[in-house]
């Protein structure tokens, strides 16, 4: 049966990575067809539902930082289903009276996020892809929470390993750069192949994400951190996500078993 919060025109038998994500992280938001995908992806990954985990306390602790470095505006680019650690949510207990926008194109995440902002005046969700930056950066709820001659924190988490090179990620990430005021800042990762997991691993893991609406496109470290082109990286730099500035020395340990790197670039000036 078809849950209430989920929009007619999706297909419920093609697995979404946005629902798969929910579901490592505990979320209820996700179908038969994505609970079977993510299985697989257990099966050759078995780390897989702790990548997603840390990968969100990164989020987490970036948000939080920027907030008390005097960041007030958030656009989340690819923010996926809200399940735990809301940017918003984040942000708000340290700034109150900040403001997020966020953009995803899967109708089931904004769908949810609708829902959840209900409510929320500084908060609002657009249906939109990362590869359309330019229709982002013209919406009319964008303009109505953010005023891009401020800061911003432009949020691109766990999203750029779904965009393959003939998509052009720098050329992407370019446009978005060049829309934001000096002071602004990008907060960036994606899984990379550097990690511990063999070839093996790799292969069985494209292979799931072939077969879902969004294939896999690992990177290493050189590739992502072209990516921060115009943005100087923040300290600890370009780092596997749970050494990014960790609550406590035993959350570092063993980092590379995250899959994911991660870093936070201020836009100079």
């Amino acid at each position: 049966m078809r849950p209430d919060w989920a929009p007619d025109t999706i297909d419920v038998e093609r697995p979404s990575v946005a629902r798969m994500y929910d579901y490592y992280l505990g979320g209820s938001h996700n179908f038969a067809a994505d609970r079977a995908a993510a299985g697989a992806m257990m099966a050759a990954v078995p780390e897989a539902p702790l990548m997603a985990q840390a990968n969100r306390a990164f989020l987490r602790r970036a948000v939080h930082f920027l907030a008390e470095a005097g960041v007030r505006q958030f656009l989340d680019v690819g923010s996926g289903i809200p399940t735990v650690g809301n940017v918003h949510e984040i942000a708000d207990r340290v700034a109150p009276g900040s403001r997020v926008v966020y953009v995803d194109v899967d109708p089931v995440a904004v769908a949810h996020s609708r829902e959840i902002l209900s409510g929320q005046p500084r908060a609002a969700v657009i249906q939109e892809d990362l590869r359309r930056p330019d229709r982002i950066l013209a919406h009319p709820e964008l303009h109505d929470l953010l005023d891009l001659s401020q800061p911003v924190a432009l949020m691109v988490v766990a999203v750029l390993h779904f965009v393959g090179d003939h998509d052009r990620p720098t050329e992407l990430l370019r446009t978005l750069r060049q829309a934001l005021a000096p002071g602004s800042f990008l907060v960036l990762s994606q899984a990379s192949d550097e990690g511990q997991y063999g070839d093996h691993a790799r292969t069985d893991a494209e292979q799931v994400y072939r077969d879902t609406d969004s294939p896999l496109f690992l990177r290493d470290r050189a590739e992502l951190t072209a990516f921060f082109d115009g943005f100087t990286l923040v300290d600890p730099g370009l780092v596997w996500v749970p050494q990014w500035r960790p609550d406590s020395p035993d959350q570092a340990e063993d980092a590379a078993r995250s899959g994911f790197l991660g870093g936070v670039g201020r836009l100079g000036g």
